[in-house]
């Protein structure tokens, strides 16, 4: 039986010997000193960086307030990093977050920025990542509208 992250349900030793077949693809000795533990401490890095597979955002957005606030509410420099899909490398940056609240249906501004959070906490695209973020803020807050903006660099 695989050993499993029991919080994340990531497949710790699967990750940990794929790395070394990587390790040992591009001609290194995964014994050696200094990359003996190497494989298991990246398999830990993917469990905390892709964390966010498992999560559920549309969750952050269910404690909705009624407030008589029709005006927009923006969020700027939300710091999110994410793994891009396509190269497995590291991207990061930050969010601004608009939207015009609908009959006073808002949320607290931590709430936007955990669903930032859990959703760059996967294999992505920056692209998908903001239309993600876009379409679940439209799906359960009902605003009159929303923006989002993505700066984000890649490695």
């Amino acid at each position: 039986m695989p050993v499993k992250d029991k919080e994340k349900n990531v497949d710790l030793k699967k990750i940990a010997k794929g790395v070394k077949l990587i390790l040992e693809g591009v001609g290194e000795e995964p014994g050696r000193p200094g990359l003996k533990d190497t494989p298991q401490r990246v398999a830990l890095m993917f469990s905390e960086i892709l964390g966010g597979l498992k999560e559920n955002p549309a969750k952050q957005l269910q404690a909705i307030q009624s407030e008589k606030h029709d005006e927009m509410v923006l969020i700027k420099n939300i710091p999110l990093y994410s793994m891009c899909e396509h190269h497995l490398l590291p991207f990061a940056g930050v969010a601004h977050i608009a939207y015009i609240p609908k009959a006073g249906r808002i949320v607290g501004l931590s709430k936007i920025a955990r669903v930032v959070d859990i959703l760059s906490r996967r294999l992505q695209i920056q692209e998908r990542l903001t239309k993600q973020i876009a379409d679940l803020i439209m799906e359960h807050l009902k605003p009159l509208g929303v923006m989002v903006v993505i700066e984000a660099e890649h490695m």
